[in-house]
């Protein structure tokens, strides 16, 4: 199992400590230090059965200037928006964890955390 998480997040600090709590064997990557590459974004975007317009923090600074809100959200410009998330990875929602099944959840609250946990 391994986390992405931004440490001034709360909602990071918070899954760690439940993760912590349950005695979970996993890996932390600061995404913000070690980016992902955009084959792994893709990776995760599979796992979670989402879109990367699914996991863009469209509120931040990067996203009003690239215009994000403007894209399109289709299948081509998909790849458009892979390439954001990789050259701004704050716009990337925390913390994802991937879970041992191969899949992945948004780990935002404490109940996505425990379903990544239960997998």
């Amino acid at each position: 199992m391994e986390i992405w998480i931004n440490p001034a997040c709360s909602k990071c600090r918070s899954a760690v400590t439940l993760l912590d709590a349950e005695g979970a064997d996993y890996t932390v990557r600061r995404y913000l230090e070690d980016v992902p590459s955009e084959d792994e974004i893709r990776g995760v975007l599979a796992r979670l059965g989402l879109e990367p317009w699914d996991i863009t923090r469209t509120q931040e600074a990067a996203a009003k200037e690239l215009g994000l809100k403007e894209w399109p959200r289709d299948a081509g410009s998909r790849d458009r928006w892979v390439k954001a998330l990789a050259e701004h990875p704050k716009l990337i929602q925390r913390p994802i964890i991937t879970a041992d099944d191969g899949t992945a959840v948004v780990g935002r609250t404490d109940e996505a955390v425990r379903d990544a946990l239960s997998r």
